[in-house]
């Protein structure tokens, strides 16, 4: 590993003038010498050394248009992505929204914190954590989970066939099949 020399006050003086040229981290270090790049770029945060003189290849460069980043933005995700002919299929199988269980009530006596709770306590949180009604719910948890009865239901729930699965078990739909005969009708 290379020695590095120390930080004098004649390197850490060209180190300044240096990087208000606008000089990048490469090229003081290549100046200064045996010194790397990261140390330099440490020396300039250490040192609090912020504004710096733009560069003639900074100066050069084209300046985006913002409205261009915003219109991306506003398209819908995916709006073009996928078989078109196909889209409305998969549109209507989506599902409406259907608005969170109601949260069970537990009297203040019976709340608990994460300091109060014991093993056989339900570790569902109720609430927001930043608030001072935030507990957790503390009923009986059911045996090898974390949750009581209630809670495990709403954590765990089957996952839903998929539209391709429902179809093939559904018999009254038939696939259909492009023959000769058919082709020709």
């Amino acid at each position: 590993m290379e020695t590095t020399m120390g930080w004098n006050d004649e390197r850490v003086e060209l180190l300044k003038k240096l990087w208000t040229e606008g000089l990048s981290a490469s090229q003081i270090a290549g100046r200064l010498g045996q010194v790397t790049r990261n140390a330099v770029i440490g020396k300039v945060h250490r040192l609090g050394l912020s504004g710096r003189a733009t560069t003639s290849r900074m100066k050069s460069h084209r300046p985006r248009p913002r409205a261009a980043t915003a219109k991306r933005l506003a398209k819908p995700r995916f709006a073009q992505v996928g078989n078109t002919a196909l889209r409305a299929l998969y549109q209507a199988d989506t599902e409406p929204y259907v608005p969170p269980v109601e949260e069970l009530v537990i009297p203040l006596a019976e709340r608990k914190s994460i300091e109060t709770l014991l093993e056989c306590d339900c570790r569902w949180p109720i609430g927001d954590p930043q608030e001072a009604e935030f507990h957790f719910c503390a009923k009986k948890k059911v045996a090898g989970l974390p949750y009581c009865e209630f809670h495990a239901r709403r954590a765990f729930q089957p996952p839903q066939p998929r539209r391709r699965d429902r179809d093939h078990a559904d018999p009254t739909v038939v696939p259909v099949v492009a023959t000769k005969e058919t082709a020709s009708a």
